[in-house]
């Protein structure tokens, strides 16, 4: 039997304002040609199959579109509900889908119940446990509102449901989490509170395999505790990430292999840092003019209009910051610190406009500058 471990698909989702639905359907379009060349007989996802609570319709059409590919081609697909998805949404029909083998796991109470699987003598039981909110969660477990508490709990049953099956069945867990030891990126909505939600490797003792999902970065905690991480990048941090899956091959002696799916499709990411001069100009860049791009200029005087003229090159910039490679001495005082100790008008105007372009005027500047403030301070005396 062979498992594709997936997670954190974020379908819906955008990216500085540009959607990403086509990308999406890209990547869906490669799970299920993977499935097809591979032989692939279930497909997992460990959570955040939406990115958002209330989906647009769009967004579910292409879901169902692809559950029911899978399912013509007698492929399996469990998936879990994540801190992003709204459970009871996710889980409408689910009693019904499960018929076309396409099961949704989105109550705790359905952790301690696997999913069975069975082919050529190989026996699978998934235990899939939703995201749990440890507070609400806690109330109603009668535990500790934390994470680990409520997922200890939580596989502590499916633990006990575990020791009723066969013991040549291969036991694999799903969880939505942070785990102890994982990396996580700056796409991850944050679940963690001064690290009372981590949770440890121990709540998954005695499963064959976990699934985990949530951290966006594909991850081996351990040879059998995994992320899968998200098949495409959310934000700058994953722009040199390989994105992908693990494959889980199972014999009737328990799992042989675990190797490695790479996705082709990708979101194309770049960072770029120069002068405004060279971004506009040099060769160097031409490969990344239709890449979605994070901009660090490195002027030492913060160039007018610059935005502009970046996009006129390149098709998405979706970040710009202003870096000067050699940063003049500046005043550590706040500014608002600066200006209440400043009573001359013609020096709060020079103050503020070398503190925004992170240099000091030139001296036609503050010629002009004090042109205009004399200007206006005429006026006030004359009216």
């Amino acid at each position: 039997m062979r498992i594709l471990h997936t997670s954190d698909w974020h379908l819906g989702r955008s990216f500085h304002g540009l959607s990403l639905h086509d990308i999406s359907e890209k990547f869906l379009m490669e799970l299920v040609e993977t499935v097809k060349e591979k032989n692939i007989d279930a497909v997992l996802v460990s959570g955040d199959v939406y990115d958002q609570a209330q989906p647009r319709t769009e967004t579910i059409e292409l879901l169902s579109a692809t559950l029911e590919e899978l399912s013509e081609l007698g492929c399996a697909v469990v998936l879990s509900s994540g801190n992003h998805d709204s459970a009871a949404r996710l889980g409408f029909a689910s009693k019904l889908l499960a018929r076309q083998r396409v099961f949704f796991q989105t109550e705790v109470e359905q952790s301690n119940e696997p999913v069975l699987l069975e082919k050529g003598g190989v026996s699978v039981a998934i235990f899939a446990a939703p995201y749990l909110e440890p507070r609400s969660m806690g109330r109603r477990l009668g535990v500790a509102p934390t994470h680990r508490d409520v997922l200890e709990h939580t596989f502590n049953a499916a633990r006990q449901r575990k020791e009723e099956l066969p013991q040549d069945t291969v036991s694999i867990a799903m969880a939505h989490c942070f785990a102890s030891g994982s990396q996580p990126t700056e796409s991850e909505r944050n679940i963690a509170v001064g690290g009372i939600e981590t949770v440890d490797f121990q709540v998954f003792r005695d499963f064959d395999y976990v699934a985990l999902g949530h951290i966006h970065g594909k991850q081996k905690l351990t040879d059998t505790i995994r992320y899968s991480g998200s098949p495409l990048a959310f934000s700058f941090s994953e722009e040199n990430h390989r994105k992908g899956a693990w494959l889980l091959d199972i014999e009737t002696e328990g799992i042989v292999e675990i190797s490695e799916v790479i996705w082709k499709n990708k979101l194309s990411l770049k960072t770029l840092r120069g002068t405004l001069a060279e971004l506009c100009t040099e060769k160097t860049y031409t490969p990344f003019e239709q890449s979605i791009c994070r901009i660090y200029i490195t002027d030492d005087v913060r160039p007018l209009g610059a935005l502009e003229k970046l996009r006129e090159r390149f098709e998405t910039v979706a970040e710009l910051y202003f870096d000067p490679a050699h940063p003049a001495q500046r005043d550590t005082r706040a500014y608002a610190q600066r200006v209440s100790q400043t009573m001359n008008i013609e020096e709060v105007c020079t103050d503020f406009f070398g503190h925004v372009r992170g240099s000091e005027l030139t001296p036609d500047e503050v010629s002009y500058v004090h042109d205009v403030c004399t200007a206006v301070e005429a006026e006030e005396v004359s009216a």
